[in-house]
């Protein structure tokens, strides 16, 4: 079953050379310092996970950028995104697409049945196959695209998660460290993330930045306690938690921010912002 693009056209360009030349441009000017986030540059290395953002790609698409272009993206990329849309089939809260195709205007991202079977036997109920969960949910989708470029190969297993839990986040990372120990190839973990919503932009600086210390520490239970607590709107704090939980277990030390901005850097309106950060976890 091939799943139909969502937001082309509306989150990124819908004419496929417009998106080729879009994306190729985006992930060029990652590879060049910015006088705004001037991390130090880095050769491109294997990451265990990444964090990128998922908005309009006039918004962060340069930052989904960076995160990517710091990355060698492997044949296998496992994708969490968050759940939008609130419709969800899943009991358990992690919905499966499991085998087929994402479309996007550049053409179809195979979806590794293989490794979504293995993911749920090992799962034990703990991922479920639910389509309905993805049909309308931008959060994956939007970063095909970038992985489509830089691995025209690639192959994805999309979840979507509907709780934003530590317990369930922190089982979902073991059973996600499994699957990258037992696959025999080398896994990329995805996690699709926007920071803070529709604040200040110096409220929203302060919380994304104190969400960001979390992500650093690798502890993906303090990130969801913080969010909570200090009301901080990051949508995809589960999946993010969730890949957190599973470096650790795959021996993960370190979590860079390789960029930061938020959407009043575009449109100038600084009331109402969302944050957007690339993190590469190694």
């Amino acid at each position: 079953m091939i799943r139909q693009p969502a937001v082309a056209g509306r989150f990124y360009p819908k004419d496929p050379a417009e998106l080729r030349a879009t994306v190729a441009t985006l992930l060029a000017d990652a590879r060049r310092p910015h006088p705004l986030t001037p991390s130090p540059q880095a050769e491109r290395g294997n990451a265990r996970a990444v964090v990128a953002p998922h908005a309009g790609y006039i918004y962060s698409g340069p930052t989904a950028a960076r995160a990517f272009a710091r990355t060698v993206i492997p044949g296998l990329v496992v994708i969490l995104a968050p759940n939008h849309t609130g419709r969800a089939a899943a009991r358990s809260g992690v919905s499966l697409w499991e085998s087929g195709a994402f479309r996007t205007p550049l053409g179809e991202v195979a979806v590794d049945a293989e490794a979504s079977s293995a993911l749920q036997r090992i799962s034990e109920g703990v991922v479920e196959v639910d389509h309905e969960a993805h049909e309308a949910e931008h959060a994956i989708e939007v970063e095909l695209p970038f992985l489509q470029l830089l691995r025209a190969d690639v192959r994805i297993v999309p979840l979507v998660v509907s709780w934003d839990s530590w317990d369930p986040a922190r089982i979902l990372g073991e059973i996600l460290a499994r699957l990258v120990q037992m696959v025999g190839e080398p896994v990329l973990l995805v996690a699709s993330s926007d920071l803070n919503h529709y604040e200040p932009a110096n409220v929203s600086e302060q919380k994304d930045s104190r969400a960001l210390e979390a992500v650093t520490a690798l502890d993906g239970e303090e990130l969801l306690a913080r969010c909570k607590r200090e009301r901080i709107s990051m949508c995809g704090r589960a999946p993010v938690a969730a890949i957190l939980a599973a470096a650790r277990v795959l021996g993960g030390t370190r979590a860079e921010v390789v960029d930061y901005r938020h959407s009043g850097w575009v449109s100038g309106d600084n009331a109402r912002v969302v944050g957007y950060a690339g993190v590469v976890i190694s």
